[in-house]
């Protein structure tokens, strides 16, 4: 496998997993968090370092509503749950 494919299919993979969570949006990040020890916003400041190491200008705003599929505070007010009392 060259370099070049090897990367086509990780962009693959990250465009499935994107879709699967936008599919999934009842599932919560701190369900994520919880158990799988990320989340989309995990996700998303990783997106804006590998951004920042190639000098591209995706800060983590911008990261945010790709892997969101829209601005945060539109998500967030749509599909977020009130964090349960403790």
């Amino acid at each position: 496998m060259t370099e070049q494919q090897r990367t086509a299919l990780e962009a693959a993979a990250f465009r499935r997993l994107l879709k699967h969570l936008d599919d999934n949006k009842q599932v919560q990040n701190i369900d994520l968090m919880n158990l799988a020890g990320f989340c989309r916003n995990c996700l998303a400041k990783w997106y804006s370092a590998a951004a920042q190491e190639q000098a591209l200008g995706v800060d983590y705003e911008a990261a945010r509503e790709i892997v969101y599929g829209m601005p945060y505070a539109q998500w967030k007010e749509k599909f977020q749950l009130p964090v349960p009392p403790q």
